[in-house]
């Protein structure tokens, strides 16, 4: 099912290899991706960053530490063709270059998000203005097109910038994913479209200033009647279903 609905995104005329940014997956409303790897291990490492707020009891953090950390490592695992020598070019460029990637010196910002590097690209009119009628900055933003409340949120754009003749330097983007090897990243999370699983990482990065905010880790002020919960415990309705291991 969800390869067919991929087959539904055309590749760039000539290469074959590559999915066309922009173009529909096959889900009513979302669009290729132009830079997935990129982006998730920059919401990963921006999740990992925050959930050491953290106590280390916390359920929250241990749950969704472990399931970030996983699909962090798959995402790290699958490198573009071409990696290594984009990096390399990328480390030689900003160290000849450090104050060009402070901010505002120019569009693209140096950070961190969980230990790695990350270069923003941050949107701006000729005039470097703000709209009249629109009265909110203009924030950095990922590629690709975006409907709803996604339109709304600040988005980096991580290592997908374009040539801009009014920056001092011309920052090279990270080399693509092949289609296949987005499929490979697709079945090892298996969550979905990996626009998706995009979609379920800037849910959760939004989600843990929430949570961080509620103090989930708190004991509850009220606590639960004896046997509350009792209906909803595991195996209690399936009297044939195998123990957990041990």
């Amino acid at each position: 099912m969800r390869a067919t609905l991929r087959l539904l995104a055309s590749v760039k005329p000539g290469a074959g290899r590559y999915l066309e940014p922009g173009n529909p997956t096959g889900l009513t409303g979302l669009f290729t991706h132009p830079s997935p790897r990129s982006t998730l291990l920059y919401l990963y490492g921006s999740t990992l960053d925050k959930l050491k707020s953290f106590p280390d009891h916390s359920v929250y953090r241990q749950s969704t530490e472990a399931l970030t950390k996983h699909r962090m490592q798959i995402m790290d695992g699958i490198k573009p063709a071409g990696f290594k020598e984009w990096a390399k070019r990328a480390q030689e460029k900003v160290e000849q270059h450090p104050d060009i990637f402070r901010p505002g010196k120019s569009r693209h910002v140096i950070g961190e998000a969980g230990g790695v590097a990350f270069v923003e690209t941050q949107d701006r009119t000729d005039d470097d203005v703000d709209l009249e009628w629109d009265g909110e900055k203009n924030a950095a933003a990922l590629e690709g097109t975006r409907t709803g409340d996604e339109g709304r949120i600040n988005y980096k754009m991580i290592m997908q910038a374009k040539p801009d003749q009014g920056d001092p330097v011309e920052w090279e983007p990270e080399p693509p994913l092949e289609a296949s090897q987005i499929s490979e990243a697709e079945n090892q999370i298996g969550a979905g479209l990996i626009e998706e699983v995009i979609q379920v990482a800037e849910g959760e990065l939004r989600l843990v200033d929430t949570m961080l905010q509620s103090k989930v880790w708190d004991e509850l002020e009220e606590k639960p009647p004896a046997g509350q919960w009792d209906y909803f415990a595991r195996d209690q309705h399936t009297p044939g279903t195998q123990a957990p291991p041990k």
